[in-house]
């Protein structure tokens, strides 16, 4: 998939610890971005942070949290994040999902074969 120019970011905050059909939601989330061949997506891990309920989940040691903070940024036209949205929708219970219109400077990959057996 090639975009260039005009595109549509979308972020998904949600705990870590948050489920989907027995998979981690951010896992869930990538895998079904995957299958609807979106062009791009990461997930990040936080390391401190709050919601709506204003609970502070934190990695400080002398204080224990669970349910760290998981941004999941998807990139794409418009139309395909609109459409993805659906799924989205259907999978957040609880968190927040928010679009912006973006520019992509630049959008490329390498041809280079992964080897057999690498960890990815």
């Amino acid at each position: 998939m090639k975009i260039e120019g005009k595109a549509k970011a979308l972020a998904i905050y949600v705990g870590e610890f948050d489920h989907w059909h027995g998979k981690p939601l951010y896992a869930a989330i990538i895998e079904k971005a995957r299958d609807r061949g979106m062009a791009g997506v990461s997930a990040t891990r936080g390391m401190m942070g709050f919601g709506a309920n204003s609970r502070i989940h934190t990695t400080a040691i002398l204080r224990f949290s669970e349910d760290l903070p998981v941004v999941i940024q998807v990139f794409d036209t418009p139309e395909r994040i609109e459409l993805f949205l659906t799924d989205v929708e259907e999978m957040v219970d609880e968190g927040l999902v928010v679009t912006w219109d973006v520019d992509v400077v630049q959008y490329v990959h390498s041809n280079k074969q992964i080897p057999a057996g690498t960890a990815l």
